[in-house]
């Protein structure tokens, strides 16, 4: 009887080649990175099958998240994923998502590839990528919602207020955008939250420069960045045009870069040269906070940006195709569209999904 089971396993699977060939792929990491390029074009599906935990402290950008260890992996991944189209699966170390592999293989998947060493050996041949922290929302003690990135000296978090007015912390310094007390019937207590040790304002309307709102947050020391309309206004501050770069206590770069409206009709919202939107360098990391702009021709001069804050907002800034258009120009890292009104801003995450950029809706309504 042992000698049949012996000559009827040899048989099936000749010598064990048939029983050991896998159906998928192992890829390194160049080989993984250079089969992303080129199956781009043909509808590549990223998969990250780690956990969400795992997840929350940094992923490749774009992919989605379908966790191997839940029971109804295979389940979710038929209904998120295309069978046809390639398939490319990571986990932390390769071991789960070589199992994840099989499994979609198994359930006819055609074409999936694994990558080997996992996100820890991809991350290391990326240091340029920002860590992210949590991808999933999370609040602060004021209920607002935030994220956070980390920097090779600590962690940016970025807490979104409304519309255009964010709050950036960094190691004990608070850096405010276009903050504002009133919105419709929304407010803010601005006198519950820490004082500001730098204010940064883009333009005079009243949905970005409010003067309570900077005396509120204001405290001995804080420097207040405008352009030159809001700095007259205020009677303080530091002025900078389209183009100026300064360097703050704390080595924070600000550059003023152009924010306008070029579509015919829509000029007289924001002229040209009036408007700044900002670039901030904080411990390496570039955040483009575009203020009220189109896609106009100077984003192509914005570059190595890790996260943007883009305006969405018809008529007054731009609409969806457009920010899309200027998202695919500057190629942020991490995408958060901000001052979006009531222009729908749920679709861009599917607009932009084979960008490669971590498009995140927030509440910047």
């Amino acid at each position: 009887m042992n000698r049949f089971i012996k000559l009827l396993l040899a048989g099936l699977c000749i010598s064990g080649t048939a029983c050991s060939q896998k159906a998928y792929k192992d890829l390194n990491v160049q080989e993984f990175d250079a089969y992303i390029t080129e199956n781009k074009d043909k509808g590549l599906q990223l998969v990250d099958v780690r956990t969400a935990e795992e997840n929350a402290q940094g992923t490749i950008p774009g992919a989605v998240l379908i966790d191997v260890k839940q029971n109804d992996f295979a389940q979710r991944a038929e209904k998120m994923l295309d069978k046809e189209r390639p398939v490319a699966v990571f986990c932390r170390s390769g071991r789960r998502s070589a199992n994840a592999a099989t499994i979609l293989t198994e359930k006819g998947f055609k074409t999936v590839v694994n990558l080997t060493g996992g996100f820890t050996a991809w991350s290391k041949s990326h240091p340029q990528t920002p860590k992210l922290i949590n991808s999933q929302t999370t609040k602060d003690e004021f209920g607002m919602e935030t994220d956070r990135i980390e920097t090779s000296n600590g962690t940016i978090t970025f807490h979104c207020i409304k519309h255009a007015s964010v709050r950036i912390e960094m190691g004990g310094k608070n850096i405010y955008i276009d903050p504002v007390t009133r919105l419709g019937n929304w407010s803010a207590d601005y006198s519950k939250m820490p004082k500001a040790d730098y204010i940064l304002i883009t333009h005079e309307h009243g949905d970005h420069y409010d003067t309570a709102a900077i005396e509120a947050l204001s405290k001995e020391g804080t420097v207040v960045v405008l352009n030159k309309r809001c700095a007259d206004m205020l009677g303080r501050g530091i002025a900078m045009k389209n183009g100026d770069k300064k360097t703050l206590d704390g080595g924070i770069n600000v550059e003023a870069v152009p924010a306008y409206n070029n579509t015919a009709g829509r000029e007289k919202f924001h002229p040209k040269g009036r408007d700044n939107g900002y670039i901030l360098t904080i411990d390496g990391k570039r955040i483009y906070l575009a203020g009220d702009t189109e896609d106009i021709d100077e984003m192509a001069q914005v570059k190595n940006i890790d996260v943007a804050f883009l305006p969405c907002n018809q008529p007054y800034t731009m609409t969806p195709e457009q920010l899309v258009r200027s998202a695919k120009t500057i190629k942020p890292k991490i995408l958060f569209p901000y001052h979006y009104g009531d222009t729908k801003v749920s679709d861009l995450p599917d607009m932009l999904k084979d960008s490669g950029i971590d498009v995140r809706i927030r509440n910047y309504q």
